[in-house]
């Protein structure tokens, strides 16, 4: 069996406590990234809506084009805090317009940056959290922004493929089997489950996901502020191949750390070997045929 993960690596999800200063975000996550660097992460996470208050009301002010470094302040920073972290950097989320000679879509979009800098890949969040739990929450990110249409890999230099979606996203296991199929050793959700969702499902799914594919998975959400309109769950995590919790932290800020290896992800699969016993003559195999995805 070749190795999904080329070399070992520590991974650091970073729970960011967030403002409604797009300036004071930035900052805050620079300093963050570069202490995960220091202590020895080659892989840097952050959360959905790093840069911004996370609601519906907030998309439209926080959104940035993301035609050009030039034309995104999140961009620039994040692309410098990858280059003098030296680290892939997966840049949580941010409110995208897409404009056309005008008023444009809006998404919900990460956007990953490799060692040198350099953007090597995006995702806009394909499934929008959509729900009404009578008497908890309600909630449509569908009355500002639109879905994206392509599952994300990553090809992170010198590791090998992430498979990267978010939040809502973890709760359709086909994209997760996919990447996994396609070769990825790592799946990678920047989220922000709220306290009556997160509570139920934030642990459950990841380590569903994890066990599913047999491979790492990390869930990265921003740190609890009872102040903000939108409380998050907290409680990042990075679960291994057979779904053990390597680390994980509570509801305010931190940074949680996990040692991965493609040895791990090998030992897991020897022992209950799924990869070998599926059967695709019963049942299609969801990673062949008309999948669109961005690699």
């Amino acid at each position: 069996m070749s190795k999904l993960l080329q070399k070992p690596v520590k991974l650091a999800l970073i729970q960011l406590a967030t403002t409604s200063s797009k300036p004071q975000n930035l900052s805050h996550a620079h300093s963050k990234v570069i202490e995960a660097a220091k202590a020895g992460a080659g892989i840097v996470v952050l959360p959905e809506c790093f840069n911004s208050p996370y609601g519906v009301k907030y998309f439209d002010t926080y959104a940035e084009r993301l035609t050009s470094k030039d034309s995104s302040e999140s961009w620039r920073a994040l692309s410098s805090m990858a280059k003098e972290a030296g680290v892939v950097l997966v840049g949580g989320s941010i409110p995208e317009r897409e404009e056309e000679g005008g008023e444009g879509r809006l998404y919900n979009t990460s956007m990953v940056f490799s060692e040198k800098g350099e953007l090597i890949g995006k995702h806009r969040k394909v499934h929008l959290f959509d729900i009404d739990i009578p008497g908890k929450i309600s909630f449509h990110e569908s009355d500002a922004l639109s879905p994206g249409n392509k599952l994300t890999i990553i090809d992170a230099p010198g590791y090998g493929k992430i498979g990267l979606a978010i939040c809502y996203d973890i709760r359709f296991p086909e994209l997760a089997m996919i990447a996994a199929r396609k070769g990825c050793f790592l799946l990678l959700y920047p989220g922000a489950f709220n306290l009556v969702t997160g509570e139920k499902h934030w642990e459950l799914q990841a380590r569903a996901r994890a066990m599913d594919n047999q491979v790492y998975l990390g869930v990265c959400s921003p740190a609890r502020d009872m102040e903000a309109d939108y409380h998050a769950w907290g409680h990042s995590m990075v679960v291994d191949p057979n779904a053990e919790i390597l680390d994980e932290t509570d509801e305010k800020e931190s940074i949680v750390y996990a040692e991965l290896s493609g040895e791990r992800i090998e030992e897991v699969r020897k022992g209950v070997p799924i990869y070998t016993q599926r059967r695709f003559d019963v049942y299609p195999d969801v990673s062949e045929g008309r999948v669109k995805y961005e690699e």
